[in-house]
């Protein structure tokens, strides 16, 4: 058995797969979450897949559990998960991890592949936390205490950012002063290429076409959204920039936005630069406009005739077609357009009225198989649209442990 332990890890959390890639299937996940802040949660499942036929362990299915504890930083976490493994299974000596993969948000323009973890790539991590730091120092932490955890095998970083180094200049250039741009490394980079990935290589799987001959539009729709486009597998423009902050609008985060709003709130408002961050960041987007960030609850507030829920879904609509025409005019066409993530897998109005209007570029939604609540990828176009529109879930846990035995195998 092939086995890979799938790592995210947050600044004061971290969650965990531990994956057979023989049958790409999920044994056990957990989510080590509150460390340093005193009492300390963690929470462990165990699949029915971890025991295998004839083994001598009891019968565990499906079963999760809690252990609450003070867990002072995330080498304390990992000795939880460890404990959590010994005490619930599977067993790690049965299952024995070939490798660790790791997320990892911000690969800035030096990695564009899954990375083996040396020293030296530790240090461009945190060289590249001025980029995204909120995230890379967290990530790095993870890295760090697996290491210590796993000290045998190969660990791997796995970019979000990774997938979106085939952008040509013009895609990721900003239009300001280049030496300047240059000094402080300002570009777009982009984020979720691991789900954008995944999503776009099950999708030219499920048409059963070769994927170095489609055109595709990915929309990643969750509380943090972007869109992808993807020509010959290859990523050609995306929605988020230098940050996840650009683009789309998204749960709490504005999206694109006239870079003059930030001077006349600095002027006029007397905010701050942390302000101004915590504005487009934490009070924007969906909870902006209408007080709550998840769709489900604008959907919920629509249908009781709030207007403020009612401009929220409109807003967000309007970005999405925006996004979809540019796209299919960068593409020159397209072949697939995907749904995926929280939102774009669950929303029924959303995926029509994003789609509403492109039936001059060849798309027709069925709106019965749109409407249907089925489980792994289906399509929601009807079998004339010139266009195959599919729901695809994502899985970025298994796209990241493929490509952590890309490397080590």
């Amino acid at each position: 058995m092939s086995v890979v332990l799938v790592v995210n890890s947050g600044s004061s959390s971290f969650k965990y797969q531990l994956l057979d890639m023989q049958h790409e299937r999920v044994l056990a996940s957990g989510l080590v979450e509150r460390i340093g802040e005193g009492m300390g949660v963690a929470t462990h499942t165990v699949e029915a897949a971890a025991l295998a036929p004839g083994d001598d362990a009891p019968a565990v299915t499906d079963a999760t559990y809690t252990i609450e504890r003070d867990i002072p930083d995330h080498t304390a976490g990992f000795a939880v998960m460890l404990e959590a493994f010994t005490a619930h299974g599977p067993s790690l000596e049965q299952h024995a991890p070939v490798a660790v993969g790791h997320r990892v948000v911000h690969g800035g323009a030096r990695f564009f592949a899954p990375t083996v973890v040396t020293p030296l790539v530790e240090i461009n991590i945190d060289e590249l936390s001025v980029l995204a730091p909120l995230h890379n120092p967290a990530n790095l932490a993870g890295i760090v205490a697996a290491k210590r955890a796993f000290p045998d095998v190969p660990h791997v970083a796995v970019f979000d950012t990774a997938f979106h180094q085939s952008l040509a200049p013009e895609a990721y250039t900003y239009a300001i002063d280049r030496e300047l741009a240059e000094a402080h490394r300002i570009r777009r980079y982009g984020f979720h290429g691991t789900s954008h990935k995944f999503v776009s290589e099950a999708a030219a799987a499920f048409v059963g076409r070769p994927l170095g001959e489609l055109k595709q539009i990915v929309f990643h729709l969750g509380n943090g959204a972007s869109v992808t486009a993807i020509e010959g597998g290859r990523s050609v423009d995306t929605s988020m920039g230098l940050t996840p902050l650009e683009g789309l609008v998204m749960g709490t985060r504005s999206g694109d936005l006239d870079p003059a709003v930030l001077f006349q709130l600095a002027r006029r408002a007397d905010m701050s630069i942390a302000d101004l961050d915590t504005l487009l960041n934490k009070r924007s987007g969906l909870k902006g406009l209408a007080g709550v960030s998840d769709m489900r609850d604008i959907g919920e507030r629509r249908d009781a005739g709030d207007p403020a829920a009612q401009l929220a879904f409109d807003v967000y609509i309007h970005r999405l077609r925006a996004y979809a025409g540019a796209y299919l005019a960068q593409l020159d066409g397209v072949d697939v357009i995907s749904f995926t993530a929280g939102v774009g897998e669950n929303s029924i109005r959303v995926r029509e009225e994003a789609m509403a209007t492109l039936g001059f570029a060849g798309v027709e939604i069925d709106p019965e198989r749109n409407a249907r609540r089925e489980r792994g990828i289906r399509r929601i176009s009807t079998d004339a649209s010139r266009v195959i529109v599919l729901v695809v879930p994502t899985d970025e846990e298994l796209e990241i442990a493929r490509q952590t035995l890309s490397v080590t195998s």
